[in-house]
């Protein structure tokens, strides 16, 4: 396939916001079969155990906000599923669990990564034609016919969108899993006090982002990784 008449950031966009998509279901079934498999059916009742996006998606966060993002902001791509719903007091071991049930969505995420990672790899080391497109497609040229542009194209795009992801969700501030990850690890008492200052979770992760602090941290990793598959 050779990307000619498209608009390349249309050609890309599309595959992010369909990827963007297919990640955050994966994320939040991860939460809500997590949940059920620790004695929380809550989600799982409302149908949240599954990797349709409809049933994760929101409109303004799933929908216009990375399409906007992606099409009119540069590429700058910021969205959220439906958060799903979990009721800690039915969890067998409701601090440990809830801390597990919040960890499952980055998790899933690193999975998903790690997958597309070795699959990459093994593409880059088998196959000259495959290490070619690779360096193609992560340098965002998408010449020639060859199946293996698109292909590669997808796995690349939802292999940084899954770092990204679980790198960013674990940042421990609320709304984020990683408030829940860290109250969890924490001892009872320190995990009160941090509990008390996420009424302020909202307020600070705008301030985070404002400051780029989470670009500061999945960055570095994003390159990372794309030191492996270019080298």
């Amino acid at each position: 396939m050779t990307v000619t008449t498209m608009n390349i950031d249309i050609y890309v966009g599309v595959i992010q916001f369909i990827v963007l998509l297919l990640s955050l279901s994966v994320h939040e079934s991860a939460h809500a079969w997590t949940a059920d498999r620790l004695g929380d059916p809550t989600a799982r009742h409302l149908g949240r155990v599954s990797l349709n996006p409809l049933v994760h998606a929101d409109l303004i966060g799933t929908i216009l906000f990375p399409l906007i993002g992606i099409f009119s902001l540069g590429g700058i791509m910021f969205g959220w599923a439906k958060p799903v719903p979990v009721n800690v007091g039915r969890l067998r071991n409701p601090t440990r669990d809830h801390m597990l049930v919040a960890a499952a969505g980055p998790i899933s995420n690193l999975l998903v990564a790690t997958v597309l990672f070795t699959c990459l790899m093994v593409m880059k080391s088998v196959s000259a034609e495959g290490a070619e497109t690779i360096y193609r497609v992560v340098y965002y040229q998408f010449s020639g016919n060859s199946v293996l542009v698109p292909l590669t194209t997808v796995a690349y795009q939802a292999l940084i969108l899954n770092v990204v992801l679980a790198v960013f969700n674990l940042i421990p501030v609320a709304p984020l899993d990683g408030a829940a990850v860290l109250s969890g690890l924490l001892p009872r008492s320190l995990a009160d006090a941090v509990d008390q200052m996420q009424s302020y979770g909202f307020i600070m992760l705008i301030a985070l982002l404002y400051m780029g602090i989470p670009s500061m941290l999945f960055s570095p990793v994003v390159a990372f990784v794309r030191s492996y598959l270019l080298v």
